[in-house]
């Protein structure tokens, strides 16, 4: 009886590899899916009639889905498309947090 699990056993294990392809195609439509979270969350930053306390959400939104972005491309070091992705989603959250520090501060 062990014999037939020890098989199976290393049968899904050797199907591993495959599962990695699988998950860097998941990553890059995850990444992607982001990337146009991070675009609609600029434009609705740019809003004049954002209230105060909307304007800070954004920026918490944005940086939010900025860091898991960049979890997503820490993931795939060997991708050097994809760290420029990164560093412009952490000056998106930057700016979105100073629009909220100004809009906090009377400014």
């Amino acid at each position: 009886m062990r014999a037939p699990c020890l098989a199976l056993l290393a049968l899904v294990l050797a199907g591993c590899p495959k599962q990695v392809e699988r998950v860097a195609g998941s990553d890059d439509s995850q990444i992607d899916s982001a990337t146009a979270r991070l675009e609609e969350l600029r434009v609705k930053e740019q809003s004049e009639s954002l209230s105060c306390s909307e304007r800070c959400a954004v920026a918490r939104q944005t940086c939010e889905v900025g860091e898991e972005l960049c979890g997503r491309v820490e993931a795939n070091p060997d991708r050097t498309d994809l760290p420029p992705r990164c560093v412009q989603a952490r000056e998106q959250c930057a700016q979105a947090n100073g629009g909220c520090t100004r809009c906090q501060s009377g400014g």
